[in-house]
């Protein structure tokens, strides 16, 4: 009896998969091409991809009505049957996890700058997690932002905080979210 199992998973296996399974998979391929479309230009041809699903995607780029931009991802996702979508998606995932650290990183530069110009206590502070910066420059660009912006005068100084803030706090810093 122990024998017959061993026999039913390796026909269980042999079956081909069903057409659910089959139709997951598809859509699976039909987003991760919707994915690629989504990139922009630069992105795209870092991923080495073949020609026709190259010509494809920037032909679905182009599309702006639904039904024809609709029918042609479908048929990127039809090529991507024929190719190894894994490396595809794993550089997808690291455009997309870099666009949010990035995004962390802005946030927190305007944190900053909004702590800035409203607490004086933040200043101290701001010299303990960074202890290069030029809290002289900052203070006074700090304080000509808040009455700019009191004045409803061009925010001349709001800017230039923010980008003193850019030049002090590295990029791939996130975790000093104060």
């Amino acid at each position: 009896m122990q024998n017959d199992i061993p026999d039913e998973l390796e026909q269980e296996q042999a079956l081909p998969a069903s057409k659910t399974r089959r139709k997951h998979a598809m859509h699976a391929l039909q987003e991760l091409g919707e994915q690629l479309v989504a990139l922009d230009s630069k992105q795209i041809t870092e991923i080495d991809l073949p020609e026709i699903l190259l010509d494809a995607i920037l032909e679905a780029k182009r599309l702006t009505k639904h039904g024809a931009r609709r029918r042609q991802l479908q048929y990127i996702g039809k090529l991507m049957r024929d190719i190894d979508a894994a490396p595809i998606q794993e550089k997808i995932s690291a455009f997309q996890s870099t666009g949010v650290k990035h995004t962390a990183w802005l946030h927190l530069l305007e944190n900053w700058r909004e702590r800035l110009m409203t607490d004086e206590a933040a200043f101290t502070e701001f010299g303990q997690h960074y202890p290069h910066a030029d809290l002289h420059r900052l203070r006074t660009l700090a304080r000509n932002a808040h009455k700019e912006k009191l004045a409803g005068k061009p925010q001349k100084s709001f800017r230039a905080l923010f980008q003193e803030l850019r030049t002090v706090i590295p990029e791939n810093t996130t975790s000093n979210l104060s």
